[in-house]
């Protein structure tokens, strides 16, 4: 059980990783008029385990901040996915 929550967990890093790049670009696209990445995309790495990553991009960046679906949203993945992998570890480990 260790391996699969430690594996888990590294998955979300990942994906965290990867969402906090991608909010990075997002912000770069929208500077110089660029092509965006779909806010559908964005939530479905917050939704896969990326949501504290996409939080951090949020702050680091102040990209998509001022929009109440965003910040509820990534809130509350996160929240959920910490959360759960915090009692996961708990409980198992």
């Amino acid at each position: 059980m260790k391996t699969v929550i430690s594996g888990a967990a590294f998955f979300c890093c990942v994906m965290s990783l990867a969402l906090l790049l991608l909010m990075g670009a997002d912000k770069h696209y929208a500077k110089s008029g660029r092509r965006r990445v779909p806010e559908k995309r964005l939530f479905l790495l917050a939704l896969l385990g990326g949501a504290p990553g996409g939080l951090l991009g949020m702050y680091a960046f102040r990209h998509k901040t001022r929009h109440p679906r965003f910040l509820l949203g990534f809130w509350a993945l996160a929240l959920l996915q910490l959360g759960a992998l915090g009692y996961c570890a708990y409980r198992y480990m």
